[in-house]
This record gives C-alpha cells, sequence and structure tokens, in this order.
C-alpha cells in the first residue's frame, strides 16, 4: 500500500511540473472543447464543437453494414485520401448523444480509423474529416434491425 502511495506522489508531481511548464495546457483546451460535443443532446450542438461548417467529400469512404443486425455493436470504418487528415469526428445522428467518437491523426501516419458504435434505431452515420484546417463531410445510412432478425 505505501507503494501505489509513493507511485501517486511521484506521478501528481510529474503532472504539475508539465502544467507549470505550459506542456499540456493545448491538449487541456482541446478535450474541453471535444468533452462539449459528447455531451450535446442533438446533431446541430454536437457539430458546432467543430468550429465550421463541413463541405461534403467524395475523398472520404465509410463502411458500415447497409443493415446491422445488433445495434450494440455496428462496425464502422472510416478511410480518408485527403492530404493533411488530423481529424476524424463520428456521429450516429438519431442517438440520444450524436458525437460517438474523436479520433487524432498523427502526422504522416494513413488516416483510417476502425471501431464498433452504438444505434438505438436506424440512421444516418455521419463523418467529419478535418483536413489542412477545413471540414470534410460524409454520411451513410445504416438500417438496424429489432430483435437482431436481419430482416
Amino acid at each position: 500500500m505505501d507503494t501505489n502511495r509513493r507511485a501517486l506522489l511521484k506521478s501528481a508531481g510529474a503532472f504539475g511540473i508539465l502544467i507549470a511548464a505550459g506542456v499540456i495546457s493545448a491538449e487541456a483546451v482541446l478535450a474541453a472543447e471535444v468533452q462539449s460535443g459528447f455531451d450535446a443532446k442533438n446533431l446541430a450542438d454536437a457539430l458546432k464543437v467543430l468550429g465550421g461548417t463541413a463541405a461534403d467529400s467524395k475523398d472520404i469512404t465509410i463502411t458500415t453494414p447497409d443493415i446491422a443486425e445488433n445495434g450494440a455493436v455496428v462496425p464502422v470504418s472510416v478511410s480518408t485520401s485527403l492530404a493533411g487528415a488530423s481529424e476524424i469526428y463520428l456521429f450516429v445522428e438519431k442517438n440520444p448523444n450524436p458525437m460517438a467518437a474523436v479520433f487524432m491523426i498523427p502526422a504522416d501516419t494513413e488516416p483510417m480509423v476502425q471501431t464498433r458504435l452504438k444505434m438505438g434505431q436506424s440512421t444516418n452515420v455521419l463523418v467529419v474529416v478535418k483536413a489542412g484546417g477545413k471540414l470534410y463531410s460524409a454520411t451513410k445510412e445504416t438500417k438496424v434491425t429489432l430483435g437482431g432478425c436481419g430482416g
């Protein structure tokens, strides 16, 4: 138990030094902005977090099943050929909290993500990609069957 306390104190001390040096302030601000998007109760409010309007793009590929038999675990993958993609946002239009996921894409990596989303009903999956300081979007409809019967 004494070892855990020492580790906690060391971690807290290191964290305090980073805050004082200003190393993590930008990330903290971004985290607070993104959190307000996750708390939004409708799509319009969730999209306000992005700070602009996204233009439709054919350079974003969304892969979801046309009919999902289990709305609790709908597989979704997103990729884009947009140069300089730095952020990928996933929204599920009819969910109680539409913002479903945010991915920060490190420089010089392939902008492709995969996850599983929860969908309460048939709805659109909206993807917004920030690339080169601009916003681009694509949408794909996914139908969710009741009872998981596939029909």
